[in-house]
C-alpha cells in the first residue's frame, strides 16, 4: 500500500503540493495563537475536570447536559479529551488543540470526499474554502464536544457510501459504530440515522440488488450491532441507573417539545428557509446572522444575499450532472434530510447546530466550480468559474480570526484563581460565583489543579453539623452591578450570616472575602452612686 502512496504522489506532484499548502493554512487558521483564541468559560471548565479526574482514574460513564433538554450526552468526548490534557500538563488548550487537529482532518476529507465524487479539482476547491471560513474556523479551535461533528458525520457517510457500494458488512458494522460516537457528541446526530436509513433503502435500489428484503435486514442488523457498541459506555450507564436519559429524551420528543410549543412562532418552512440560507451563507459567502440585520435597508446585502441564493441553487442543480447517482443520491438526502428535519425542531437553531452538514455545502460548491471549468462548448464558464472562487477566498480571508485581538479566556480565568488564592492564606474556603451566564468550574479547575480546590457547601440535611462550612467564603463578581451580601445564591446563602473583609479588583471581575457575621458584646451601661453631700 506505501508503494502505491509513493507512486500517487509521484504523478500528482501538483495536486499533492496544492492539498500540503492547504492543509498548512488550515492548521496556520486553527493553532496559531489558539490559547489567545479558545474559549474557556464554565461549559470548558467542566469538560477539563471531569477529563481530568479521568486521568486519576475516576472513570464515567455519563458525558455532558444536552442543550436542548433535561439528559445527558454519552462519556466519549471525555475520554477523546483525556489524552490531550495529559499531553498538555493539565493545560485546557490541550484539548482545544485536539479539536483543531480534527478540524485539519476535517479539511483533508472535504478533499478527498470532492476527488473521488468529481475529481481533484473539486476537491481542491471544497477543501480551500473550508479551510479558511470564518465560521468553520471558530468551532474548530475550542474544546466543546460538538465541534468535531463535521469529522464524523463526513467519515461516517463515506463509509456508509463505499458500504452500500461494495455491500461490505465490516463497514456497515463500522458506520454503526461511528453513529454511537456521534449519538455521543450531539443528539442531532439522530439526523444522521434517518439520512442512513433512507441511504441504505434507495441505495441498494438504485444498484438494481436482488433480494432486497434479505439485505435490508443484514443491513440494518450490522449497523445496529456497530451502534450499539459505539455508544455502550452510556447504554451502561442507563442500564445501571433505570434509564433516566433515555426516558427523559423520550419524554421530551413526544410530551415537552409539544406541550410547551418552544418558539411556536417559528414556522415549520421558515425553519428550513433559514437553514438551508445558513447553509451557504454563514459558511461558503460569509453572511452575517441575519438576526443582527436588515437586508431590505442595504443595496450591497440584497446584492449579497441574492448572490448567495444563487451559488447555493446552481450548486444542488449541477449535481444532475454526477454521472454516478449513488453519489447524488448520498449528498442529496445529507443535504435534504438535514435541512427538513430542523422544519419540526421547536427551538433556537444555533449555526453550531448545522456541524453534521458542514462539509456539504463546500463539496457541492466544488463539484459545480469545476463543472463550470470543464464546459468546454462554453469556454467563458471557466472564466467565471475562476473569478467566483476568487471572489470567495477574498471574502473568507476578509473574515480569518486574526482581525482581532484574542480573548485570552483561559489566561484571565487563570489570573482570577490565582488571584482568589492568594486572598485566602492557604486557609480553607468556600467559593462562590456571582454571574449573569457563566458558571464557576472555570475557576474550579484552576483550583483543582493547584490542589487547593473549595470546601462545597452541602446541605443542612446532608451536613446538619455544618462541616462543609469553612470559615471564609471568596466571592467573584463577574457582574459590575454585584452585591455579595444577602445574595439568594446558595452558596452564598448558605455560609450564613457574612460580613465583607476585603474587596480586591483583577480586570473585569471584583473579588470578595466574606466571613461569618459576629455580633458585637453589649456594652454595660455604667452604675450611677449617689454621691455623698460635701461637709460643710
Amino acid at each position: 500500500m506505501f508503494e502505491k502512496i509513493k507512486k500517487y504522489i509521484f504523478h500528482h506532484k501538483i495536486e499533492i503540493t496544492l492539498l500540503f499548502v492547504i492543509l498548512v493554512v488550515a492548521a496556520f487558521f486553527r493553532i496559531y495563537k489558539i490559547s489567545e483564541y479558545m474559549t474557556f468559560l464554565g461549559d470548558e471548565g467542566r469538560d477539563a475536570m471531569v477529563a481530568k479526574d479521568i486521568l486519576q482514574g475516576n472513570f464515567t460513564l455519563l458525558g455532558p447536559r444536552a442543550s436542548a433538554g433535561d439528559f445527558f450526552l454519552g462519556p466519549i468526548y471525555y475520554y477523546m479529551m483525556a489524552p490531550f490534557l495529559f499531553l498538555s500538563n493539565l493545560d485546557p488548550v490541550g484539548p482545544a488543540i485536539m479539536v483543531a487537529l480534527f478540524g485539519v482532518a476535517t479539511v483533508f476529507l472535504v478533499y478527498y470526499v470532492g476527488l473521488k465524487f468529481f475529481n481533484a479539482r473539486a476537491g481542491l476547491v471544497a477543501a480551500s474554502l473550508y479551510a479558511i471560513s470564518p465560521l468553520v474556523i471558530a468551532y474548530s479551535r475550542s474544546s466543546w464536544n460538538p465541534n468535531v461533528m463535521p469529522f464524523f458525520s463526513i467519515l461516517m457517510l463515506y463509509i456508509l457510501f463505499i458500504a452500500v457500494k461494495k455491500q461490505s458488512y465490516r463497514l456497515f458494522l463500522l458506520v454503526g459504530f461511528l453513529l454511537g460516537i456521534a449519538m455521543q457528541l450531539h443528539y442531532l446526530s439522530t439526523f444522521l440515522a434517518v439520512i442512513i436509513f433512507f441511504f441504505v433503502l434507495a441505495g441498494d435500489v438504485l444498484l438494481k440488488k436482488d433480494n432486497l428484503i434479505k439485505r435490508y435486514t443484514w443491513h440494518y442488523m450490522e449497523i445496529f450491532v456497530g451502534f450499539i457498541v459505539g455508544i455502550s459506555p452510556f447504554l451502561a450507564f442507563e442500564v445501571r441507573h433505570g434509564f433516566p436519559n433515555i426516558t427523559t429524551i423520550l419524554r421530551f420528543i413526544f410530551e415537552d417539545n409539544a406541550a410547551k410549543g418552544y418558539n411556536i412562532h417559528q414556522s415549520f418552512i421558515g425553519n428550513i428557509w433559514d437553514v438551508f440560507f445558513r447553509l451557504f451563507g454563514r459558511l461558503i459567502t460569509k453572511f452575517p446572522p441575519t438576526d443582527q440585520i436588515n437586508v431590505g435597508l442595504h443595496t450591497n446585502l440584497q446584492i449579497w444575499f441574492i448572490g448567495t441564493i444563487v451559488l447555493a441553487v446552481v450548486s444542488i442543480f449541477a449535481l444532475k450532472y454526477v454521472k454516478e447517482k449513488l453519489k447524488v443520491l448520498l449528498l442529496g438526502l445529507w443535504l435534504f434530510f438535514g435541512i427538513l428535519l430542523f422544519g419540526f425542531y421547536k427551538k433556537s437553531i444555533y449555526d453550531y447546530y448545522l456541524g453534521f452538514m458542514f462539509p456539504v455545502p463546500f463539496l457541492l460548491v466544488g463539484g459545480l466550480l469545476n463543472h463550470l471549468s470543464e464546459l468546454k462548448k462554453v469556454r467563458w464558464m471557466g472564466i467565471v468559474s475562476g473569478v467566483v472562487f476568487i471572489v470567495l477566498i477574498l471574502i473568507n480571508l476578509s473574515g480569518n480570526p486574526f482581525r482581532y485581538q484574542g480573548n485570552k479566556q483561559r489566561d484571565q480565568a487563570r489570573r482570577i484563581a490565582d488571584a482568589v488564592l492568594a486572598q485566602t492564606d492557604g486557609k480553607p474556603f468556600n467559593f462562590a460565583l456571582l454571574t449573569k451566564g457563566n458558571s464557576d468550574h472555570v475557576y474550579r479547575y484552576f483550583f483543582e489543579i493547584e490542589n487547593r480546590a473549595p470546601v462545597t457547601l452541602l446541605n443542612i440535611i446532608v451536613d446538619p453539623e455544618r462541616k462543609s462550612v469553612t470559615d471564609q467564603l471568596m466571592v467573584v463578581c463577574e457582574d459590575q452591578d454585584c452585591h455579595p451580601l444577602g445574595n439568594s445564591l446558595w452558596e452564598v446563602s448558605g455560609f450564613g450570616r457574612a460580613e465583607i473583609t476585603g474587596e480586591w479588583y483583577v480586570p473585569f471581575v471584583k473579588i470578595y472575602r466574606l466571613v461569618h457575621y459576629v455580633e458585637p458584646e453589649a456594652t454595660p451601661t455604667p452604675k450611677v452612686y449617689n454621691q455623698p453631700h460635701a461637709t460643710k
